[in-house]
């Protein structure tokens, strides 16, 4: 993703943008990080943090993507991943 490692972007929800109404801008953040993970047109969008994977879930169906893309909690993936 574009904002990553070091240079990381947070989904909005440690900042709050969970629990209030959208702020004047452009985007509101988990769009604008939705749109970066949607770019590099992945299978499924993982994230170890609850606030995360609720409003990537809520930017994912905002895209119409829920059909697509999954959203998975890393322990989900873990637990699939061990009935291979």
């Amino acid at each position: 993703m574009k904002k990553s490692k070091r240079n990381g972007l947070c989904c909005g929800a440690g900042g709050v943008q969970m629990f209030k109404e959208a702020e004047p801008g452009d985007k509101e953040i988990n769009i604008e990080r939705t749109e970066q993970a949607l770019e590099t047109n992945p299978d499924i969008i993982a994230a170890g943090c609850p606030f995360c994977n609720t409003m990537m879930t809520d930017s994912i169906k905002n895209k119409e993507k829920e059909a697509d893309i999954p959203m998975m909690d890393i322990a989900e993936m873990i637990a699939a991943a061990k009935d291979l």
